[in-house]
């Protein structure tokens, strides 16, 4: 039986288990600045993440690993002034959780009160289970993220796909079942084959989003640099572009610098 798509004021954490249940598709972009915050925001995506992925797509770092607690803090805060609808999920970056629960604690606490944010990101499942729960008992919502972690890709050492032998397979779907039991509200499975990850959203009531992870998944999420094609260099067989920005902006910026040394630009009517 089909159910009628409910018109969301506002998403919060209790909407996406709704939207699971009801077998509505959940949409979620990431954003790091006011601008492009508004503009997904009143496009209608779901959740925005505030990812830390920053480190790569703004300021040009190899990995997620540089960023800092601080710099989150001020990306989320400009995205969090920009929205009106969406449900905002900021990532605790790479060594702000993983050593101790407390400090995982006083991480969340600052991204939550600093930012305005809504929730919290977090990479690994058994190994963070007592910073989760920590994080979780202070009432701030939390989003799991299991399969590929960026923040470990060290320890990996390549960002191929995940959980292709049965081992891994199992560990993960254990840590996903173990995310939903001690509370999290949702789970992102990154780069993982599509069956496992379909039997994954199949398996627990919770919301899973995916990234590289197939269609049975209950949402997905991409890079918003990478969607809108302003990345011309990363191009993994999950992404779907949806605009060429990279050579749109090319092409008028350089139709800028053109006008301006032909003296062009401003003409007549642009001038006061």
């Amino acid at each position: 039986m089909s159910v009628a798509k409910k018109d969301y004021k506002r998403i919060t954490t209790k909407s996406l288990i709704e939207m699971k249940s009801n077998g509505e598709k959940i949409s979620m972009l990431t954003a790091y600045d006011y601008t492009m915050a508004k503009i997904v925001d009143t496009a209608g995506v779901d959740v925005i993440l505030v990812g830390d992925s920053a480190s790569n797509v703004m300021a040009g770092h190899e990995t997620t690993l540089p960023i800092t607690l601080d710099q989150m803090i001020y990306h989320a805060s400009s995205v969090v002034r920009a929205v009106e609808r969406a449900l905002v999920v900021v990532d605790l970056p790479f060594g702000s959780y993983q050593s101790d629960p407390k400090e995982a604690l006083r991480s969340s606490i600052r991204i939550m009160k600093e930012s305005g944010g809504h929730a919290v990101k977090l990479e690994g499942g058994k190994e963070i289970k007592e910073s989760i729960k920590k994080i979780l008992n202070a009432g701030i919502p939390v989003m799991g993220h299991l399969g590929l972690t960026p923040q470990s890709i060290y320890k990996f050492g390549t960002y191929s796909v995940r959980a292709k032998e049965d081992q891994e397979a199992e560990k993960l779907i254990e840590d996903a079942k173990l995310l939903e039991k001690i509370g999290c509200f949702a789970v992102v499975l990154e780069k993982i084959p599509a069956d496992l990850a379909k039997k994954v959203a199949e398996s627990i009531s919770i919301p899973v989003i995916g990234i590289g992870a197939g269609g049975g998944v209950d949402g997905q999420v991409l890079v918003i640099h990478d969607m809108l094609g302003m990345n011309n260099e990363f191009s993994p067989r999950f992404l779907r572009r949806y605009l060429n920005l990279y050579e749109l902006m090319t092409k008028a910026i350089g139709q800028y610098a053109t006008d301006v040394k032909s003296k062009d630009f401003p003409n007549a009517s642009e001038q006061y």
